[in-house]
């Protein structure tokens, strides 16, 4: 079957009532260079491209800048506010990355320890009710926790993104159950970030039956980025279309694959 045709296997996938195509997102940060960026970006064939806005020149006219080389007519364009370890911080620089042209749709983290990258979830609960007052469209990165999900709901998050595991690790899905609990209670979309290594890793998380997947290093740090890249997009869909399918019961003894009814002697 022609991937061209997998969309139309699929529901709608749909944020604060903007509707995507591509359920995989991807970053910026950490390739060779920005050709090597745009060749990855377009092979994924996403849609939403998320940029560090603490991290990149704002200045657009820049040819050395990463926002030269993203075209806001072909990608959604969305800020986020990596490398901010407080809440003032990071609504600081959200407020920023509107100002300074970007749209109102923000990736919001506020990390809470310098080794691991884990999120200070109070700080992005108050950074979440504070931002979506101000009429931003959060889309908060958090634990593999079920209250810190439902807290980020209730403070205005339009989607909540659990980790698969610690940012940039390549460990993959450490526990499918928290994911699949998050997207079983939760009502607004869910979208694992962080830790998604390789292809494999990709399927197995959206056999979760989550909404989508934003990934970085896992395609800036492979030996080749574009390919990686295009095997995560065909994962993304293959785990999705699992999930749509509903797979076999688990069993721990054989059972025939063909009926054994009417069998010649």
């Amino acid at each position: 079957m022609a991937t061209t045709a997998l969309p139309s296997l699929d529901t709608q996938f749909a944020i604060a009532g903007r509707e995507f195509r591509s359920r995989l997102m991807v970053g910026t940060g950490k390739y060779a260079s920005n050709e090597e960026m745009l060749s990855a970006i377009e092979a994924s064939g996403a849609e939403v491209v998320t940029v560090a806005v603490r991290r990149v020149s704002l200045d657009r006219s820049r040819d050395d800048g990463i926002l030269h080389h993203l075209d806001p007519s072909q990608f959604f364009l969305l800020s986020n506010t990596a490398g901010c370890y407080s809440a003032d911080e990071a609504t600081r620089y959200a407020r920023l990355a509107r100002a300074a042209g970007f749209n109102e749709w923000i990736k919001l983290e506020v990390i809470g320890d310098q080794e691991t990258l884990l999120p200070d979830v109070a700080g992005l609960i108050d950074a979440t009710r504070e931002l979506a007052a101000e009429g931003f469209k959060v889309m908060a990165y958090t634990n593999d926790d079920l209250v810190s999900a439902l807290r980020l709901e209730d403070a205005g998050a339009v989607a909540v993104m659990p980790l698969a595991s610690p940012i940039g690790s390549g460990l993959g899905l450490l526990n499918p159950f928290s994911i699949r609990t998050i997207k079983h209670r939760l009502s607004v979309p869910v979208i694992v970030d962080a830790g998604v290594g390789t292809a494999s890793d990709a399927c197995v998380t959206m056999e979760q039956g989550v909404d989508g997947i934003l990934m970085n290093t896992a395609l800036a740090a492979a030996r080749d980025p574009a390919r990686m890249a295009m095997a995560m997009r065909l994962a993304v869909d293959a785990g999705r279309l699992a999930y749509l399918a509903g797979r076999m019961p688990r069993r721990e003894i054989a059972v025939p694959s063909s009926p054994t009814a009417g069998m010649l002697g």
